[in-house]
């Protein structure tokens, strides 16, 4: 009896307690982009505040840091940008993309109209 109990506790410590690997919920059916694979930036912007993220779609953001934005999310008033940072010194941290409140940055400098509308697919809200 106490190694059945063991193994059941001990398989509850195996398993994964994050979000990496599934599908989370999508945030907006629509995006703006530079382009069809929202593949260029299209402004940076710069992080008025720290924003801790509540799950694995957000990436974390210290203020301060430049933000390069590549697509704002269309459906809820604009409230999700997705983009990435890079520490101050490169290569201190790989640069991730992510999402992240558009009310934590402000805009600095334009780069290229968002002028594309593309549908989000299930990948962009995918956790890795």
């Amino acid at each position: 009896m106490p190694s059945k109990l063991w193994l059941a506790l001990s398989m509850c410590l195996l398993l994964p307690t994050s979000d990496a690997g599934r599908q989370m919920p999508k945030l907006a059916d629509k995006k703006l982009c530079a382009d069809s694979e929202c593949s260029h930036p299209i402004l940076i912007a710069q992080a008025l505040q720290d924003y801790y993220p509540g799950d694995c779609r957000f990436i974390p953001i210290r203020q301060g840091q430049l933000v390069y934005v590549y697509a704002m999310l269309k459906d809820r008033g604009n409230l999700f940008w997705a983009g990435s940072v890079q520490d101050s010194y490169y290569g201190q941290q790989e640069a991730r993309v992510g999402h992240f409140p558009s009310s934590v940055v402000e805009e600095t400098h334009a780069l290229m109209p968002a002028t594309t509308e593309v549908k989000t697919t299930k990948w962009d809200f995918y956790c890795n």
